[in-house]
């Protein structure tokens, strides 16, 4: 646990932000020259912070050398963590891959892929990228970049990314190994533009229902979301899901102008507001009809829904638009301002707190330090919340929370940690032993070497919907896989292998289905396994009774 003072005085974050980032480096080039020389007299008189004089003696006089530019760091990240657990230092070299994240694209070669066996390989060619154009398929190894060896030399996923990714419109040289074929074949890939895909899958799960899936808000997560929406709409949808699941957030704006689309009038969606940051409210536009307004909406979400999933999220429940499923969502209400930095890194600094129409600050507390912050998540898990639903507001949660009423059907919901789901649906233990963990971690690698292997089985199935109904597993395959986790773990856990066998079964299912028609085909299968979304689909198709339905009011 932290065990830093209490509370930071009212000066202490002004002392730190001017004095660390704009003031220590010229400090310390100020005082090179004391090295060697009587240093406390160098402070006679003068004017330098604390903070300034420690770290200066200790680049002067400390035992052993050290790098200022870490030491600086580490002061930064630090003092930020004891103000909350979401204001942070981002380094210059961890910006672009940060920015990326949330802007929406970046520069390469426009592949994903992973590394099996000290091997790179690509997974699957984003479409309308460099890659694709030329032909790369999935299934290729990358065995050379720019005639540098790249197959079984101990890469890692960041010196592959580095090497692929650079200015746009120059080139990288790859040499591939493809199935079937004995010699490289050599490819000069032109990088340029590559979209970050925020919307993993949109299907019909059937003549009534579209299913979204959305892994982050970034800058164009409400075009991919409109999208697929709008095709979802042409197919006949009527009913509308909405996974949320382990979604840490993002843009703000994207969370609103989602929520636009689905909650009518000109109601207030969320609002924000902090000791220097007056009072900012976001609401509907209604000068104009959203595309999702009217019919029926439910969201999944879990512990690792948060901030923009949140905001999403409050605003559905709140106005009685849908139905919430799952588990209570990570509890993020802080709101971050990006600064960069003369270094070219950033300061992400919490500047405010979002709250829900109904006024809740959904924020969990981070009173007891930042390790107890990070901690809390397997707190849920130890007292149990995670896996029934009597502990999401049991009394130790009530007496540090408060009790709202939902703007439209006067429910009870609650601030302070979290949006808890309107049905609770708890976390499926069979996969929390040791062993199964390994185990699962297996399987892509599993499915990407057998379906590489053997295409020809698969060479006639055309629908995902005749792939669901009739592919099964087969014992050999199975058997093949067990190979693996013992030649990788190094024994069989017979008793819990039998135990999760269909699981097991139904995600290298899956993870062909992701081979052949990407995310859309994984989430289908997943349907078979996955109780939340099971539960999402049951609640969708069989409407609730009158008394607790959600509705829409027009105003």
């Amino acid at each position: 646990m932290n065990t830093t003072p209490a509370r930071w005085n009212v000066y202490m974050p002004l002392l730190f932000a001017v004095v660390m980032i704009i003031g220590m480096q010229l400090g310390f080039k100020l005082y090179e020259n004391l090295k060697g020389k009587p240093t406390m007299s160098a402070f006679k008189g003068g004017n330098l912070s604390e903070l300034q004089e420690i770290l200066s003696l200790v680049d002067n006089r400390y035992v052993d050398t050290i790098n200022n530019n870490q030491l600086l760091e580490h002061v930064i990240e630090q003092t930020l963590q004891d103000l909350d657990p979401h204001s942070a230092y981002i380094t210059p070299d961890e910006l672009q891959e940060v920015n990326e994240s949330l802007e929406g694209n970046f520069v390469g070669i426009g592949i994903e892929f992973a590394l099996v066996n000290d091997t790179v390989v690509v997974v699957t060619p984003i479409s309308g990228g460099p890659s694709e154009k030329l032909g790369i398929m999935a299934g290729d190894k990358i065995i050379e970049i720019n005639d540098s060896l790249v197959a079984g030399v101990g890469i890692t996923n960041k010196t592959v990314m580095n090497s692929l990714r650079g200015e746009r419109g120059t080139e990288v040289a790859v040499s591939i190994l493809r199935p079937g074929v004995k010699e490289l074949i050599d490819y000069t890939i032109v990088r340029d533009d590559i979209p970050i895909v925020s919307v993993d899958a949109a299907f019909m799960m059937d003549n009534q229902v579209g299913y979204i899936k959305i892994n982050r808000f970034s800058a164009n997560t409400y075009n991919e979301f409109m999208d697929n929406l709008l095709k979802l709409k042409e197919q006949g949808m009527t009913k509308l899901m909405i996974d949320l699941r382990q979604n840490p957030g993002g843009y703000l704006n994207a969370a609103v102008s989602i929520a636009d689309e689905l909650i009518d009038g000109s109601k207030l969606l969320v609002y924000t507001q902090g000791r220097t940051y007056e009072r900012k409210d976001y609401t509907a536009t209604g000068r104009r009809i959203g595309n999702f307004e009217i019919g029926d909406l439910v969201l999944l979400i879990d512990e690792g829904s948060a901030s923009a999933s949140e905001i999403l999220a409050g605003a559905i429940q709140d106005w009685d638009r849908g139905t919430l499923i799952g588990r209570r969502t990570f509890g993020k209400g802080l709101v971050q301002e990006q600064y960069n930095l003369s270094n070219g890194g950033a300061l992400r600094l919490t500047v405010a707190r979002y709250y829900t129409p109904t006024g809740r600050s959904i924020q969990k507390p981070y009173n007891d330090g930042y390790d107890a912050y990070e901690e809390e998540l397997n707190q849920r898990l130890e007292d149990g919340e995670l896996l029934g639903n009597d502990s999401i507001h049991g009394k130790k949660q009530r007496t540090d929370t408060i009790a709202f009423k939902t703007l439209v059907k006067g429910r009870t919901v609650y601030g302070g940690g979290g949006i808890s789901p309107d049905v609770f649906v708890p976390l499926d233990t069979t996969g929390l032993e040791n062993f199964t963990i390994k185990v699962r971690s297996l399987l892509p690698e599993f499915v990407y070497n057998y379906y590489s292997n053997n295409k020809q089985e698969f060479a006639n199935i055309i629908a995902l919907k005749t792939f669901k109904q009739n592919y099964t597993i087969s014992n050999a395959m199975y058997a093949q896989f067990n190979a693996l986790v013992k030649k990788k773990i190094g024994f069989v856990d017979e008793k819990l292998m039998k135990q999760n066998e269909q699981e097991l079964k139904s995600y290298m299912k899956a993870y062909i289905a992701k081979q052949i028609w990407n995310y859309e085909g994984f989430y289908t299968v997943t349907q078979e396994v996955d109780k939340t979304l099971q539960e999402a689909y049951k609640q969708i198709t069989n409407p609730l009774s009158a008394e607790s339905k959600p509705t829409t009011n027009k105003q």
